[in-house]
């Protein structure tokens, strides 16, 4: 298969839906073998609905469709362990290793001085911990091979403070911190290292009661769609209320891509202009 990515491997984490299901998806139209991994359950403090073992099938299902390869694998983040087993296997399957997206996240809601510790901990761990975790399982295959490229899923939150949601921001923060320590460390390897930072995405991370209601308060209720994306459009200077998956895909692709091979250590915004807001 020719493509911008042929005779590659990619790494990607949260890959049953979402960001993770079209960097997949999008990543095998250019021609890359893909290693898929998502928990597909339920994580203590959140109440956004998880994805599921079937998610990570559609995910398969999709990315053969467009005539790629794929092996799937459903790991938490959180186990460092079950992470380099199935970096090592879908490694060998594949003959290596050459691109990292650690996509992988959760969200929940709560202020800062309200938050209980559990909440606070479960965010790092996966949103923060999670990220190192795929970078340790991964980095050593990258250093194998010579060069590749890492690409780690942070959000606006990552550039700019939000309201209500601190362990989130304290967590997207910190992955651009490690980014920046990552690219300096692995440069000598011809490995680069960059953030994306989505503003909200038409995900089911956003696309729920839970989150939509945050926005519209007032209401009393959850919010219908629409009244979800009057809201949501206040928070961008280009008048969308959110972007989607494929935004993000296409910025990961551009990032791991030969195209980028001199760019690294950068935060590239994927956000409507809201962090210029």
């Amino acid at each position: 298969m020719n493509g911008r990515l042929a005779g590659k491997t990619a790494f990607i984490t949260g890959a049953a839906r979402g960001i993770g299901r079209a960097q997949a998806v999008r990543f095998a139209q250019e021609g890359a073998h893909v290693i898929g991994i998502d928990l597909c359950g339920p994580v203590d403090s959140v109440h956004v609905p998880p994805s599921l073992p079937a998610d990570l099938d559609e995910t398969a299902r999709l990315v053969e469709d467009v005539g790629g390869r794929i092996i799937t694998d459903i790991v938490d983040v959180r186990d460092l362990e079950a992470l380099r087993v199935s970096v090592d296997r879908g490694a060998a399957e594949f003959g290596g290793l050459d691109i990292v997206c650690a996509t992988a996240g959760i969200t929940s809601r709560s202020l800062a001085m309200e938050m209980d510790e559990s909440t606070w901990c479960t965010m790092l761990d996966v949103n923060l911990t999670g990220v190192w975790h795929t970078c340790a399982a991964t980095v050593p295959h990258l250093i194998d091979r010579g060069a590749g490229s890492m690409v780690l899923v942070s959000s606006i939150a990552g550039l700019r403070g939000l309201v209500g949601v601190a362990h989130y921001t304290a967590a997207k923060h910190g992955v651009v911190g490690l980014m920046r320590s990552l690219a300096q460390d692995l440069a000598p390897h011809s490995i680069r290292v960059n953030t994306v930072h989505p503003t909200n995405v038409d995900t089911p991370m956003i696309q729920n009661d839970v989150v939509s209601s945050a926005f519209r308060p007032d209401l009393g209720r959850p919010p219908t769609r629409d009244e979800f994306a009057e809201a949501a459009t206040t928070m961008n200077m280009l008048p969308v209320p959110w972007v989607d998956p494929h935004d993000v895909a296409n910025a990961s692709l551009f990032l791991a891509s030969d195209e980028a091979r001199y760019i690294t250590s950068v935060s590239l915004p994927v956000d409507a202009g809201s962090t210029q807001r």
